[in-house]
């Protein structure tokens, strides 16, 4: 597997690839504390420069972060990471994904997981994997949707930065499901594009 940064795009977004100048056009968009409720560490406010000190570090290691542009207006609505990439077992996890709430239920999602996950596979990857916390419904739900494997929880698995024990609950996608996975999402963006017109 050969995950290298750059920059992803398709009809409705484009991602590129965490640098120093993304800080101030992300940091209104993080600025949400319903968005950090159930992760390890809080990212808004006046905590938002040391979790993005943090991605930016993380960049040189095993992550690859991504600046979410919506490409109808170019303005930033998220930010979703590779995660753990582990080239040796050609693994890839997809997370610290968090987007605008004017971003939420549009294209945005569907069409970074299309980019994120088809980028994966097309660099040697043999599973992706995406997590979220057993609270969160809304991402399971969308998960779900996208046709993503349940593959259970992991119970009493993390501490959030508010001190809550968090059970997990883990999705994946391999290869062989991936066609399916993909067409999914393109009638979902499909149906986006004919909303539009």
């Amino acid at each position: 597997m050969d995950l290298r940064p750059r920059v992803l795009e398709n009809e409705f977004v484009r991602l590129e690839p965490m640098e120093e100048r993304h800080r101030e056009p992300l940091r209104p968009v993080a600025d949400d504390e319903d968005i950090w409720t159930l992760m390890t560490l809080p990212g808004f406010g006046p905590h938002f420069d040391t979790w993005f000190d943090m991605m930016l570090a993380a960049q040189d290691r095993d992550q690859i972060s991504h600046v979410v542009h919506r490409k109808s207006d170019g303005k930033v609505v998220g930010h979703s990471a590779y995660l753990l990439i582990a080239p040796a077992h050609q693994r890839v996890e997809i997370g610290w994904t968090f987007y605008a709430a004017e971003a939420r239920r549009t294209a945005v999602n569907p069409a970074c997981k299309l980019l994120l996950v088809g980028n994966a596979f097309d660099s040697g990857a043999q599973r992706v994997e995406l997590k979220t916390g057993g609270k969160n419904l809304r991402s399971q739900g969308a998960m779900t949707k996208a046709g993503f494997v349940r593959e259970g929880t992991w119970r009493s698995h993390l501490n959030t930065w508010r001190g809550e024990r968090r059970d997990t609950v883990y999705f994946s996608v391999l290869p062989e499901e991936w066609p399916g996975v993909k067409a999914g999402l393109e009638a979902r963006l499909s149906a986006f594009s004919r909303d539009a017109a």
